[in-house]
């Protein structure tokens, strides 16, 4: 029930993605940026050194000075060490205890929260579950949430449909999420396209954001 190890592959290049269904169009002033789950227990699953986990942790990286720059709220999601089989709930039968520990829990360092992020703890696949971030979509008055981090097909996945489900356009950064396998990816950019998401990449996104900023000052 443990955590693969995940073999190295190469991220999907922006000209393989899939089509999607919408036409959304991300808007600084609408937009929330999500790192999710980039916690050491998490990464550790994958080689070191190796794509996906390099490129993806350079992308988010980007993403992130980015939205700082143009007063995009950045949000982190990360879930507790520690945790009790009754805080594990169901998860348990899938995945085992999970993080064992502190050290296990904190965000990696190249990542690290800044001090005005946001960090939120989840405790379920979808990082609106028991969290406070519908509340602060809400609260701030926006309604994109950009998607970033780990596992792709998993709690990625989960928040874009329950974004969808809430109303709120998500966009899937296909060059800033990571996953077990290239075909787990693949198959979660596919869905995320043709039922709840626009999935794009992180030079992509920054592009359409910085211009949304420039053509309304």
């Amino acid at each position: 029930m443990a955590l693969p190890r995940i073999a190295p592959y190469p991220l999907p290049m922006v000209d393989s993605l899939p089509q999607n269904r919408v036409d959304w169009r991300p808007d600084p002033r609408r937009a929330v940026l999500l790192v999710h789950d980039m916690q050491r227990y998490f990464l550790g699953a994958f080689e070191p050194g190796a794509s996906p986990l390099t490129d993806v942790i350079a992308h988010i990286r980007a993403l992130a000075a980015g939205a700082r720059a143009l007063g995009i709220p950045v949000v982190y999601s990360a879930q507790p060490g520690g945790q009790t089989r009754e805080q594990r709930g169901l998860q348990q039968d899938f995945w085992g205890d999970g993080i064992p520990g502190d050290e296990g829990s904190a965000i990696i360092e190249p990542l690290a929260p800044e001090p005005d992020d946001v960090l939120l703890t989840k405790w379920r696949y979808s990082a609106f579950q028991r969290t406070k971030l519908a509340d602060l979509l809400a609260e701030t008055g926006r309604d994109q949430l950009v998607i970033t981090g780990v596992y792709a097909h998993i709690g990625c996945l989960a928040t874009a449909n329950e974004a969808f489900m809430r109303d709120i356009q998500a966009f899937f950064v296909a060059d800033a999420l990571a996953d077990f396998s290239a075909d787990h990816h693949r198959s979660a950019l596919e869905y995320a396209a043709q039922r709840c998401a626009v999935v794009t990449s992180a030079d992509r996104l920054l592009e359409e954001l910085t211009a949304s900023t420039a053509a309304v000052g």
